[in-house]
């Protein structure tokens, strides 16, 4: 017995252990491009067929690139390689410090090729032999020149660029030319969307000659992510922005505060945050947002503030009376919300108190010290609630003690000199700080009417962000009065809709869901030619879906905004003419992408779909047959 022992020792000792992590099974499946459609078919031992991956990336004019570039011609050489294998030149003639973000979006483009590896874990990935001779030698060259620019994102920044690849030998060049920074860094998302793991070699497979020209149709290409309602963390913010720079989004904006919670640190103004918190941890520091705001800049992101009011606005500013300051809101928590709000806790901005101008100011200047260079600020601006106000002794004596009234045009008109004097305190605070003032955005509202926004809100310092439905009559307006737009219709791009109710029962007030189709055929300029018959491709600036966290904690942002943020993204870089479904393919390889990149996205297809194209389809085949 002993010696059984022994021996069954021994053999334990010689055998391999094999692990799932380096076990890679023979397939019999291989795939051909066949009119552009990736076909299954058995290998038969035929070594003509390609892997799933190979295929996906080189099947069709455009490959699997998202979101589709204006012009590009993928071939369909290939080399095998090691994403070790990089060397680059950088030529910048850029001012500001482009060339030092340039320098960290060639070290982000060298991650996200690790990251095609299934097993990536931490930074890194088992890069495992044995390779044969050309995959050791093949080396991928960077040729990357800036033109111009100065690493601030701005409506008028230039994002376009020029992509070309080509191999001679063992060396593989992607020649990039872009004006700025930002063309530049879109380049090497396309670059590295060329590039795929080879499931039988465990290596790279990339395409060795393509030429992309390309630039974004729209300005504004954004996601609204609501941080009052719960908190949401740094690290899922961060995420969030891999997934925009994955498919060329350009902003995020964040709804900072709400009713709900004041979840901003501001050093000179710390109340806000001890009584605006839901908990200590659930802050963000200026470290924090000044970090995400680079994190977002190396990726190609702007990101926009919001610091909403007059509603929307409570927890948090309830430290005024301590300090000597008087109530700087009403109707704070006040019940029955329904007849106050129209979600709880309500809270509406004191029009009668002085001093909320004088704080709101110095805001404003705390928001310019984290964020500074603020190009675009959002007011907030909707859903304001003229029973609040008329509720409330204060401001019902003081409209009266100054000849107002109390009806709705009066409360209206001092919404509008509440706006302006925002506007006023957002410009001296920006003075102070020695900086532009930006653009103030707004939401559509009763506000937004010919005798208010005239008045108060001058063309040439605000946006206008649409979240009505499409068909609207304000949305026409708002165009013929001449304002720079951005569309966030509800009906299409609210992507918390499709949820069970949060107060009641039943489903939430947008319900039903938005699934990607709805995203993707969303066309601004379809919703202004439908209103007035004329798209105004120069007032509307594009577009941004939003999620509002009502629903939302870190748990499900993921799912939630992926992967229909990324058929925002075509929609918004692309400007598509044609519909969903030929998108379709490139869609569900990029929803795989974002996974390897370890965004959490939401399934829309079982995994035979990906691996049978076209065959996934919701038409009705009609067959006839003679008798």
């Amino acid at each position: 017995m002993k010696v059984l022992v022994s021996l069954l020792v021994c053999l334990a000792c010689l055998t391999p252990c094999y692990t799932s992590e380096f076990f890679r099974m023979p397939s019999i499946w291989g795939w051909e491009c066949v009119e552009d459609v990736c076909i299954k078919k058995d290998t038969g031992g035929s070594a003509t067929l390609l892997t799933l991956n190979t295929c996906k990336i080189t099947c069709g004019p455009a490959g699997a690139l998202w979101p589709l570039p204006t012009m590009a011609i993928v071939g369909n050489e290939v080399a095998n390689f090691l994403p070790t294998n990089l060397t680059h030149s950088l030529t910048c003639g850029a001012g500001g410090d482009s060339c030092q973000l340039l320098q960290e979006a060639v070290t982000i483009f060298q991650d996200n090729l690790h990251r095609y590896h299934p097993n990536y874990k931490n930074g890194s990935a088992p890069w495992v032999g044995p390779w044969d001779p050309p995959t050791l030698r093949h080396k991928l060259h960077l040729d990357v020149t800036i033109q111009g620019g100065d690493g601030i994102l701005t409506l008028d920044t230039d994002e376009s660029y020029e992509l070309a690849v080509s191999r001679v030998e063992s060396v593989t060049t992607a020649v990039i030319i872009a004006p700025t920074f930002f063309g530049a860094r879109h380049a090497l998302e396309t670059l590295s969307q060329l590039a795929e793991y080879h499931e039988t070699t465990n290596s790279l497979v990339l395409v060795t000659n393509a030429t992309v020209s390309d630039a974004p149709a729209f300005k504004y290409r954004g996601l609204l992510v609501d941080t009052s309602r719960n908190f949401i963390s740094v690290g899922v913010l961060e995420r969030t922005l891999e997934g925009m720079a994955s498919t060329k989004l350009n902003t995020l904006h964040l709804h900072l505060t709400d009713t709900h919670s004041w979840p901003l640190y501001l050093p000179g103004l710390p109340n806000m945050a001890y009584y605006g918190a839901y908990s200590p941890s659930n802050i963000y520091t200026p470290q924090d947002m000044r970090h995400l705001q680079h994190y977002a800049r190396v990726r190609g992101i702007r990101l926009v503030p919001e610091i909403d009011g007059p509603a929307h606005v409570g927890n948090g500013w309830q430290w005024g009376p301590k300090e000597g300051l008087g109530d700087l809101t009403v109707c704070v928590n006040q019940e029955p919300w329904q007849d106050y709000c129209v979600e709880p806790p309500c809270g509406q901005f004191n029009l009668a108190n002085p001093n909320l101008y004088t704080v709101l100011g110095n805001v404003y200047t705390e928001l310019f010290n984290i964020f500074k260079p603020i190009e675009i600020f959002h007011y907030g601006g909707d859903e304001v609630s003229m029973d609040c106000w008329n509720s409330t002794d204060e401001i019902v004596n003081w409209m009266m003690d100054n000849g107002f009234g109390t009806g709705v045009d009066a409360y209206l008109e001092q919404w509008g000199v509440y706006q302006e004097k925002a506007r006023q305190q957002l410009e001296a605070a920006a003075n102070a700080i020695d900086v532009n003032e930006p653009f103030g955005m707004i939401w559509t509202s009763s506000f937004i009417e010919p005798e208010y926004m005239n008045t108060y809100l001058n063309k040439s310092k605000y946006i206008v962000q649409i979240w009505t439905n499409n068909s609207d009559p304000q949305i026409a307006r708002v165009l013929e009065e001449g304002y720079k737009v951005v569309f966030s219709n509800y009906d299409a791009w609210y992507l918390d809709c499709g949820a069970g109710a949060w107060v009641g029962e039943g489903n939430n007030w947008c319900s039903p869901y938005k699934g990607w189709q709805i995203v993707y055929t969303n066309s601004p300029h379809e919703i202004a030619m439908d209103l007035t018959g004329n798209e105004y491709k120069d007032a509307i600036l594009g577009g941004e879906a939003a999620l509002w966290t009502e629903q939302t904690d870190d748990a499900t942002v993921d799912p939630k905004l992926w992967p229909r943020g990324a058929a925002l993204g075509e929609r918004l870089w692309s400007n598509p003419s044609t519909s969903w479904y030929s998108a379709e393919p490139r869609f569900i390889h990029h929803r795989q992408r974002l996974m390897k990149r370890g965004i959490m996205a939401d399934r829309i297809q079982p995994e035979w779909c990906h691996q049978n194209e076209e065959l996934c389809y919701a038409k009705v085949h009609v067959h006839s047959c003679s008798l």
